[in-house]
């Protein structure tokens, strides 16, 4: 069930990401989570650099992150959730060509009790 928000931040004006692009974040996502064929599912959305910001800094074009949101139904723990961390944020940075230290991962609460599919609540 995992669902996966990305974004990142680009040059003003950029094009979308292609859908190869985020073929391949599904594809990665799938395969670090553990995720059956279509049971994992991404989101990716560009933020323009304008739109982002670092307290008293300029970002250069290199150094623009990258934010991922992760929401299992069951969130791992301890060292499995260190695990996961790093390999998906090594799987998003490949996939992006982006440096590892500019991906950022978030857990969101688990889902189970507050996620539905198509009208049926996630246990």
């Amino acid at each position: 069930m995992p669902i996966l928000d990305i974004e990142f931040v680009q040059t003003d004006g950029d094009a979308p990401p292609a859908a190869s692009v985020t073929q391949a974040l599904a594809d990665a996502a799938g395969r670090v989570l553990g995720s059956a064929p279509g049971h994992a599912w991404v989101r990716v959305r560009a933020l323009g650099a304008s739109q982002y910001g670092e307290n008293e800094t300029t970002v250069a074009p290199g150094e623009r992150p990258v934010f991922v949101t992760v929401l299992h139904a069951h969130a791992p723990h301890g060292e499995a959730l260190a695990a996961e961390v790093l390999a998906l944020t090594q799987a998003v940075a490949a996939c992006l060509g982006r440096a590892p230290g500019h991906v950022h991962v978030q857990y969101a609460p688990p889902g189970a009790g507050r996620q539905a599919f198509g009208g049926s609540l996630v246990t």
